[in-house]
């Protein structure tokens, strides 16, 4: 069964959708402005492919966004949240399988003592910041150009993934008030986030940094980067928030702060820790933590809340990711789709740069290095829409922007690499045909 229903296609789909829904999908990127054509309505995923309504199998390198690290379907995670919802949907109230999810981050993430759980990425971002604000009795806080932190009103100035996708700057609707009170600096400049600190000292509450950057592309920390935002914060009293929701049992089971050897204040989680459902988090130390009610006035809560199947898939996909060598089958895997991309483009004259951390990998059609949001909005995007439209066609699901990251899955076998090498290799030769832009 590959879920086809003759009656259905992807472009008919999408015209009904347009009719009902705000530009006939619920997150802009997934609308494929960027890639141009029509969004693939997917019916349905297994291991590391996806089939569209029209029954074409793709190799996917979405990945749900970054969820579904274990590929699509993994009969454990499938068997955990089956489990769980045999005994119901929702609760709004405590659950053993909450409980044991907290407890598996908490053993994991160096500096999560006590947790919250909520239901995104936004909400958990959106929480710590209000954390640090309560802890420090500041209103300020510093961001970084390119980096993403969901759709809350603070964090929509200069901001990655579909911002950065649609050319919007900020959003409609965003009072000049809370703008007023974000600094904004360049990823990776150590200088200009000293100089924010010099100017504002004493006024930030936080700040906040994906420590890789996953939604300008894949944009990794320089060194000493992390390192001085950490003292910087420490000698002026703001908190230092690592936005974890991408590399949160991505990059290693401690996540990047376990990696990088840097320990935020708070920690916002999300993506994997749901297993491909709605679910994340935010965590740090107990002091900082008892500011949340129930113990402390930080008010904050959700009805569906540490959703007991989400919490079952979460607590299942990061069983999985425990078993020796995965993570390292995952960077395998990962180095070997990097460099068969990037011997496949100088072989057809293509300019083609590659970050990697681990499993993310970041395609930037341009020369050279890219440390930064404005290296990632020097790509041709053109030259990657077109290259987009041609893995399409040759059956390679990638994502539909040049400012989002590819995520390699453990589910994700050599064959699929060498395919995607294959497909790769006509695609740029169809590219390299047209010249440089």
């Amino acid at each position: 069964m590959t879920g086809r229903d003759e009656r259905k296609t992807s472009g008919e789909l999408f015209a009904r959708a347009r009719k009902v829904m705000v530009g006939g999908v619920s997150s802009p990127v997934r609308a494929f402005a960027a890639v141009g054509g029509t969004p693939i309505f997917i019916a349905r995923g297994k291991g590391a492919h996806v089939w569209s309504v029209e029954g074409k199998r793709y190799i996917d390198y979405v990945c749900s966004w970054g969820p579904l690290i274990a590929g699509h379907s993994h009969p454990k995670v499938l068997a955990a949240a089956a489990s769980a919802l045999e005994f119901g949907a929702s609760f709004g109230a405590p659950t053993e399988g909450e409980l044991k999810l907290a407890e598996k981050v908490c053993a994991h993430m160096p500096s999560v003592e006590k947790l919250r759980f909520v239901s995104s990425g936004t909400e958990a971002a959106m929480s710590a910041l209000r954390l640090a604000r309560a802890s420090t009795r500041r209103d300020k806080f510093l961001k970084f150009e390119g980096c993403y932190h969901g759709h809350a009103d603070a964090f929509l100035t200069e901001a990655g993934s579909g911002l950065a996708t649609l050319d919007v700057a900020s959003s409609a609707g965003v009072t000049r008030s809370v703008a007023e009170d974000t600094v904004t600096v360049p990823y990776n400049d150590r200088e200009a986030l000293e100089g924010a600190f010099a100017s504002h000292r004493g006024e930030l509450a936080a700040v906040i940094v994906e420590p890789v950057a996953g939604n300008m592309g894949v944009v990794p920390p320089q060194a000493g980067f992390l390192e001085a935002a950490r003292e910087l914060c420490d000698r002026d009293g703001a908190l230092l928030i690592f936005d974890e929701v991408i590399t949160g049992f991505r990059v290693s089971p401690g996540g990047a702060q376990a990696v990088s050897g840097v320990r935020p204040d708070i920690t916002c989680l999300g993506k994997i820790v749901g297993g491909g459902f709605p679910l994340g988090a935010y965590g740090g130390p107990r002091e900082v933590m008892s500011l949340v009610a129930p113990e402390g006035p930080v008010y904050q809560a959700g009805t569906l809340s540490g959703n007991p199947v989400a919490a079952a898939a979460g607590h299942a996909t990061i069983s999985l990711m425990e078993r020796r060598g995965a993570y390292e089958l995952l960077d395998a895997t990962a180095a070997r789709l990097e460099q068969a991309l990037r011997a496949e483009a100088e072989a057809a004259g293509v300019a083609l740069t590659t970050n990697r951390v681990g499993s993310m990998l970041g395609l930037f059609f341009a020369p050279g290095r890219v440390g930064d949001f404005a290296g990632a909005k020097r790509t041709d995007r053109a030259r990657f829409a077109e290259f987009h439209r041609a893995m399409l066609e040759e059956g390679v699901y990638l994502p539909p922007s040049p400012f989002e990251t590819l995520f390699v899955s453990t589910a994700h076998a050599e064959a699929d690499v060498d395919k995607t090498a294959a497909a790769a290799r006509r695609a740029f030769q169809r590219l390299g045909k047209k010249g440089s832009r």
